[in-house]
């Protein structure tokens, strides 16, 4: 369930759109992000489903190491009203990378991507979801 709520937010599902910042698929993958999970080729990136589910979950278990420690001192807790969980972090680092999650909690920077959508947010609207990366 987490997958595809993420992947209805990112794109309503949809394999082969690229939004207004160039992002690519159904998880809305940056060319960077790609290329740091090994995928160098985003047109054929763009049109292979099952590349984009494999890229999904190898992300997800990046960001989920990086942030294992904040993951473990955090989750559980209420910042600003919202409950954070393990779902509601990662959902945040596919948002804004790792690094900004990191600088949330560090010292409450509160990253927002072009459209305004912020860390807490994601925090709030995917906490709770049971994982699956498998």
């Amino acid at each position: 369930a987490f997958k595809e709520a993420l992947a209805f937010k990112e794109s309503q599902g949809d394999y082969f759109t690229v939004n207004t910042f160039g992002y690519l698929g159904k998880y809305q993958f940056g060319k960077e992000t790609l290329k740091m999970i090994g995928i160098h080729n985003p047109d054929y990136f763009l049109n292979t489903p099952e590349l984009q589910e494999k890229a999904f979950i190898a992300n997800a278990k990046r960001n989920k190491w990086i942030l294992r420690k904040d993951i473990s001192r955090f989750a559980g807790k209420r910042i600003s009203g919202v409950e954070v969980t393990e779902s509601g972090i990662l959902a945040a680092a596919h948002l804004g990378g790792q690094g900004n999650v990191k600088k949330f909690f560090r010292n409450g920077s509160e990253f927002k991507d072009g459209f305004g959508t912020s860390i807490l947010t994601y925090m709030e609207k995917f906490s709770g979801y049971k994982l699956d990366l498998n």
